[in-house]
């Protein structure tokens, strides 16, 4: 394997493998969407790139990159792909609801020297019971991201052994041990393979098992010290930002040859459009800036190892969601732009169009969660949540 994989290497390299694989991506989006997952040849090339390794720590062969640089390539590969996008950054970030398991198994499961990718889901539809040699596991999970690819899985689960109030146990599983299940048929993001799987008293060890509410983490790096949920919520604004981008280059490269019906000239020509382009292009550009805004704020807090506050928080998912409206937007005015030359199957405004509307019924960037921020910064008092 070579030194770039191992960590050595700046985590900008990966910026600049990811860039040079841009035409390749656009190039299989046909096959992407028709097999519901990405090509093990891509994959493969995502390895290479070192986008599974981005995240980790030197220490277990990655580049212990800064979240800047983790978003920037999965926004530069939404700009390609929405699919892809979601693949790596769910293949290279997974793994931070795995930092709180004991310090040697998570060593053991991420080696200095080997390629991991993960999947999983944290919704906790699997059960838990103590076993002579570990833990009993049961259960059947949705949304795992990229689960054919994936060389390390988990699932969450109800331990009905547990007095905590929030009773939750992930176990770890070995590829061999989940059935998975043909059930990512969908509207949009029909290339990241999300679909369940499934284990039936599957015999975990305990040491590869963590409450993940109870249980510190054992890896030491500014990364995880980030909650899992403003991290994501910021990973998503990130992709849908590269989507919107993706749109509003797709719309411009249309406009310029595009001749609309009874018209005398080109689309770019008219000055509806470019009123419109220009209201568009302006948005994008000031959710790129609040992104980079917030990622500074996230980070720098992070990196000096202060504790998230309630506000802050409640600033990243206000302006997630915030970036995730004005991506939507974006896609959604490009797309009727376009006009008819985007309503096939192939354009690749169509497919964003999918793919954005997609995104948006995540949990983490649904308009419940602005009115969470909201409530914070108005200083009342929270329910129990994910936050």
């Amino acid at each position: 394997m070579s030194a770039d994989l191992l960590g050595v290497a700046p985590a900008g390299d990966v910026v600049a493998a990811v860039d040079d694989l841009t035409q390749s991506i656009v190039d299989q989006a046909p096959v992407i969407e028709r097999d519901r997952e990405l090509p093990a040849g891509l994959i493969d090339d995502l390895v290479r790139a070192g986008c599974f390794r981005l995240l980790l720590p030197a220490r277990h062969g990655g580049f212990g990159a800064d979240l800047a640089t983790a978003i920037d390539v999965w926004r530069r590969l939404a700009r390609a792909d929405a699919s892809v996008a979601w693949t790596a950054m769910i293949g290279g970030a997974a793994w931070c609801d795995l930092a709180g398991l004991p310090r040697a198994s998570f060593d053991e499961l991420f080696p200095h020297d080997g390629d991991v990718i993960v999947a999983g889901a944290f919704s906790p539809t699997g059960s838990i019971t103590l076993h002579a040699d570990g833990y009993a596991v049961s259960g059947r999970w949705g949304f795992a991201s990229g689960c054919r690819h994936a060389t390390v899985l988990y699932g969450n689960c109800v331990d009905a052994g547990s007095d905590s109030a929030m009773p939750l146990r992930i176990a770890v599983f070995e590829p061999a041990d989940v059935v998975i299940e043909d059930t990512w048929s969908t509207l949009g993001l029909r290339g990241t393979g999300s679909h369940h799987f499934h284990v039936e008293n599957v015999i975990v060890p305990a040491e590869r098992t963590l409450d993940p509410i109870g249980d510190e983490a054992n890896v030491d790096t500014p990364i995880v010290r980030i909650p899992v949920p403003t991290l994501a919520s910021l990973a998503l604004a990130g992709v849908a930002l590269g989507i919107a981008q993706g749109a509003v280059s797709d719309i411009v490269s249309i406009a310029d040859g595009k001749v609309p019906l009874l018209a005398a000239a080109p689309l770019a020509s008219d000055p509806t459009f470019q009123n419109q382009l220009a209201t568009v292009d302006t948005g994008v550009r000031a959710a790129h800036a609040l992104l980079n805004e917030t990622i500074g704020a996230t980070w720098a807090t992070a990196v000096e190892a202060r504790p998230l506050t309630p506000e802050l928080r409640a600033d990243v998912r206000s302006a997630a969601n915030w970036i995730v409206d004005r991506a939507v937007a974006a896609v959604d005015a490009s797309h009727r732009a376009a006009g008819s030359a985007s309503v096939y199957t192939g354009s690749p405004l169509e497919r964003r169009l999918r793919d954005i509307h997609t995104l948006t019924q995540h949990f983490l960037v649904r308009a419940d969660a602005t009115t969470v921020a909201g409530s914070v910064l108005a200083g009342r008092p929270l329910e129990a949540m994910v936050f």
